[in-house]
């Protein structure tokens, strides 16, 4: 089996520090929304006290996250899903444009510069309070990674909406069609600083899979989002060239299970506990999160925040992670 070859090759990283939570302010602007998971509920509620005028400060922005496997049947993109039907004002983030376009790995994390430069062309403003949210098909699938990069580089206010279908389900207003060159916007962004520290590279976590194969995991847990059938290498991964299998010592935790099978909303955060600790993880040990791409590890780093599972300071996410 591939192991240390697998792992995506990136710069080095500093020492640990994970998910912060809400700030309860922005400066001196009191937020509208206080958890990092929101319903919809939550959400239109928010948006009503938005200031109709184009150039107001403290908005309540949802922005579509959508994003589909490169395998998709029918050759999708989260472009077009986002133009069949979106929220109101939403605005669009394209994970397959939004990132490092000099790494030979999808969804390595961009530069600050070019994170700054995707936001001022998407129109996202440093006081905006951003709400991100997945397709109506999929529930929660590539939103939580976006919101864990919109962290990453110290957006002060990010929330993740728990979803789109149940917003289309409870009769909340969307849109469709291309948006007007008079609805789009471009902002001054600030260029951030990256808080490097909520990212594993790869020769952190090839030190990190060098110890569990000695078995001197150091209380470190590697988690890994994949399927069960991709996990154990019973199923081809979706890129090809890819090899089978997984890092030594991984526990896997599909994405999928954390999701309620109708719904495809966040099982409640008791059942995301009870779950995390059936698969044999220590609340009290740190956590590498990974995935395929670095897409849906995110969706477990999303949980373990819901379910209170650990301690924040001790969760990072692999970026790049199989591939």
């Amino acid at each position: 089996m591939a192991v240390i070859a697998l792992l995506a090759r990136a710069s080095p990283l500093a020492k640990p520090s994970l998910t912060l939570p809400i700030r309860a302010e922005i400066g001196t602007r009191q937020l509208h929304l206080q958890s990092y998971i929101v319903t919809p509920k939550e959400l239109s509620n928010a948006l009503t006290k938005n200031v109709p005028t184009k150039n107001a400060s403290g908005r309540v922005v949802p922005l579509c996250a959508a994003w589909l496997m490169p395998n998709d049947p029918q050759g999708r993109t989260g472009r077009q899903l986002f133009q069949e039907k979106r929220i109101p004002s939403a605005k669009f983030f394209d994970v397959d444009a939004v990132k490092d376009h000099g790494s030979p790995y999808p969804h390595m994390l961009p530069s600050p510069e070019n994170f700054a430069r995707a936001m001022q062309k998407i129109g996202i403003k440093k006081d905006d309070e951003i709400v991100v949210y997945d397709t109506q098909e999929l529930g929660l699938f590539s939103a939580p990674r976006v919101a864990w990069t919109l962290r990453v580089f110290g957006h002060p206010a990010v929330h993740i909406l728990n979803n789109f279908r149940l917003w289309v389900q409870q009769g909340y207003p969307t849109e469709d069609g291309k948006m007007e060159a008079s609805e789009e916007e471009s902002s001054d962004y600030p260029v951030p600083s990256m808080e490097a520290s909520k990212v594993v590279h790869f020769p952190e976590m090839k030190e990190i899979v060098k110890d569990q194969i000695k078995g001197n995991s150091q209380g470190i847990q590697i988690v890994d989002a994949r399927s069960g059938p991709r996990w154990t290498g019973a199923e081809p991964e979706p890129r090809p060239g890819l090899p089978n299998g997984h890092m030594p010592g991984s526990i896997n935790v599909p994405f999928s299970e954390l999701l309620d099978p109708n719904t495809k909303t966040l099982l409640p955060g008791q059942k995301l506990r009870q779950l995390f600790e059936s698969k044999g993880l220590d609340p009290e040990k740190a956590i590498v999160n990974s995935c395929g791409t670095g897409v849906t590890a995110a969706v477990v780093d999303a949980a373990m925040s819901e379910a209170g599972f650990g301690n924040p300071e001790n969760r990072k996410l692999y970026d790049g992670s199989w591939t």
